[in-house]
This record gives C-alpha cells, sequence and structure tokens, in this order.
C-alpha cells in the first residue's frame, strides 16, 4: 500500500536514514549511560548510580520514540549492535577510570556533540526535505538532551 503522509519517498527514506543515524547515537549513549551505572566508584557511588539510571531510563524512552518515528515514515528499524556502531559518530574512551566525574565529562562531551548533529537534523529535515513533523520530533530530542546535559555540566568539579 503506498503511502501518502505528505512527505516524497525519496524525502522519507533521507529523513529515515537520519533518525538512523540518531537512533544509534542514542543508542551507543544508552550503554555508556548503563556503563557508568554499573562501574561507578567513589564515595558519591549510590547518588551517581542512581542518577545514571534515571538517564537510561530517558534514553529508553528516546530509542524507542525514534524507532517509532522510522516505522510511522514506512521504513524498517534496524536493530542490530553492528549497524549502531556503524552509524554512530561516538566513539569510546578506554574506560580505566570509575569514578564519577570521568563518566560525567565523557557522558557530557557525548550529550553536547548529539545536541549539535540534532540542530542540524533539524533545519535539514524542515527546509530540505519539507517534513515538519521530524523536525519537530528531532526539536523535542533536542531539548531533552540539552535537559539531560544541564545536570551532568552541573556536577563536573573544576
Amino acid at each position: 500500500m503506498k503511502i501518502q503522509i505528505g512527505i516524497a519517498d525519496n524525502h522519507r527514506q533521507a529523513i529515515a536514514d537520519r533518525l538512523i543515524k540518531i537512533l544509534a547515537d542514542e543508542n551507543v549513549l544508552y550503554i555508556k549511560t548503563k556503563n557508568a551505572h554499573w562501574n561507578v566508584e567513589g564515595a558519591d557511588y549510590h547518588d551517581k548510580r542512581t542518577f545514571f539510571d534515571t538517564q537510561c531510563k530517558q534514553l529508553d524512552n528516546i530509542i524507542n520514540s525514534i524507532a517509532e518515528r522510522i516505522r510511522s515514515l514506512g521504513q524498517y528499524v534496524p536493530a542490530t549492535l553492528q549497524s549502531y556502531v556503524s552509524s554512530t559518530h561516538f566513539t569510546e574512551q578506554n574506560g580505566e577510570r570509575h569514578n564519577s566525574q570521568a563518566f560525567i565529562a565523557e557522558l557530557l562531551q557525548d550529550h553536547e556533540s548529539l545536541i549539535l548533529r540534532l540542530c542540524e537534523y533539524t533545519m535539514n529535515c524542515k527546509d530540505d526535505l519539507h517534513d515538519v513533523a521530524t523536525s519537530h520530533f528531532i526539536t523535542r530530542l533536542l531539548e531533552i538532551h540539552q535537559k539531560m546535559a544541564w545536570p551532568l555540566r552541573s556536577y563536573i568539579i573544576e
């Protein structure tokens, strides 16, 4: 059945491709946050473990909403680790330090990097691909990540 949602077929694929990259980043960010949750050590262990768990739950909700948006465009959702690793723009640190400050600094950098990417995709979806709905969707993701970055930034000790 032909999908008629006001977006050209070639644009729907291009939009889905961008969402798939975001999905890969979100999944990698989720695993990195889960790593912090599982492996944080130090006097602030309980507080930071709870904090990282809260962020994991937020990321899980984001991941699900992106997958649903991709499906609403009539595309399939890649759900393999290999597809995420090949599509993400994130890298992993060596993981030798397990204190909260090291985890927080890396996660903050990732959120801020993703925020910049989301800004680019928001404008691209609206202006180039003529999809206002996905532009608004990505704007909401952008707002969520800005809000998630704020407490990370607040925890940084300089």
